[in-house]
This record gives C-alpha cells, sequence and structure tokens, in this order.
C-alpha cells in the first residue's frame, strides 16, 4: 500500500469515528469512536508530521461552505408512484437520501443510501438537478446543498437498517406524513422534475 492510500483510508477512518460522535448515543460506542478518533488523529500526526490541533481536516472555520446531501427519487413503471421511508425517529416519510462520505461519489452514496433505507438495490437513472435546500430548512439548520437523482429498483426490496421503520410505494398526488427535516412543496418539487423528466437546479 502506498503512501496515498495510507493517507485515504485513515481519512476514512477519522471520518467514520467523526460521524458516529455526532450521531450516536450509546456510551460504549462513544468511547469507542472517541478512542478511533484519537488513534486516527495521531497517526496522521506522525504520517504527516503536523499537528492537526492546527489544520483540522474537518474544521468549518477555514472556509463556510453548504454541507453536501443526496436524494434518491425512485417511481414505478408507470411513474404514478414514488418510493419512501419512513425515518423511524420521526415517525414521517422522506425520499431515501443522506449526507455525502468522504471518498464516495454523489452516485455511490445515492446507491448506498436506498440499499441502507430502503433495502433497494437501484441503478443510478440521471441527475435530476442540485437544490440549495437552505430556505427549507430551520433557521438552527446549517447549509445545504442536495443532490438528486433518479434511481430504478433491480430486483426485490431487502432488510434495510435501523433508521428506517416502514418502506413503501406511494401516490404522488397522495403522499404520506412528510418528515420535519423536509417540506412537501421541495419533495414534490424533486418527486415531479424526475417525473417529467426535467432538470431542476437552485
Amino acid at each position: 500500500m502506498d503512501s496515498k492510500n495510507i493517507y485515504d483510508y485513515i481519512i476514512r477512518i477519522q471520518a467514520i469515528a467523526k460521524i458516529g460522535l455526532t450521531y450516536s448515543k450509546d456510551p460504549y460506542a462513544i468511547t469507542n469512536y472517541t478512542e478511533i478518533n484519537e488513534l486516527s488523529k495521531k497517526f496522521l500526526e506522525e504520517f504527516q508530521e503536523v499537528n492537526l490541533e492546527k489544520n483540522n481536516y474537518f474544521e468549518k472555520d477555514v472556509y463556510p461552505t453548504p454541507n453536501v446531501s443526496v436524494r434518491a427519487v425512485i417511481l414505478n413503471e408507470d411513474r404514478t408512484k414514488v418510493l419512501m421511508v419512513r425515518e423511524a425517529a420521526l415517525h414521517a416519510y422522506s425520499l431515501p437520501g443522506g449526507w455525502a462520505d468522504l471518498y464516495d461519489s454523489p452516485s455511490k452514496t445515492a446507491k448506498n443510501e436506498c440499499i441502507q433505507e430502503a433495502g433497494a438495490d437501484v441503478e443510478v437513472v440521471r441527475l435530476v438537478g442540485i437544490l440549495d435546500r437552505t430556505p427549507f430548512k430551520a433557521t438552527s439548520s446549517i447549509p445545504e446543498y442536495v443532490v438528486v437523482f433518479e434511481c430504478k429498483v433491480q430486483g426485490k426490496l431487502h432488510e434495510h437498517e435501523y433508521e428506517t421503520d416502514d418502506v413503501g410505494w406511494f401516490d404522488i398526488d397522495n403522499l404520506p406524513p412528510i418528515s420535519r427535516k423536509s417540506s412537501k412543496e421541495e419533495l414534490l418539487r424533486m418527486i415531479l422534475a424526475a417525473r417529467d423528466n426535467k432538470t431542476i437546479f437552485d
């Protein structure tokens, strides 16, 4: 393994630790994520001979930019229904999707999120658009761009992970209760653009 691959590998490990520390509520998991974070940081410092307290790759105060997330619009054959997932914590529905992980392309992120949240192996059909979600979010939320893909299910749905507790097809004209993380207006814009083969932005 060359030095570039070692660097990328450790950065990915540290990214996993950061995500775990952000979202985990389990004390045992938090202890482990903290240790992984410190070990990976120490490894990077020795590998590059730098002090990461002075140059932290995960700090946002260098130059503030929007975070990036991905959403997948999955339509049925006659394009009248859309696949949605219910967020277990909120008991409301959204399109499969989530934050983009380091070193994953936008389309790979979409595929990963569809498997994790909907148990759906998908083919990415096309890019629907890139939207500024900031106007739709609460004032306390961070700015965000969302990359929207149209995807197509390959085969049957499988088991999904713990973040979602229901997966189903819903009529576009009769959507279920929408998660407060999104808005009906925003989701309909994505869904209708995918259905009508349009491209949207901003």
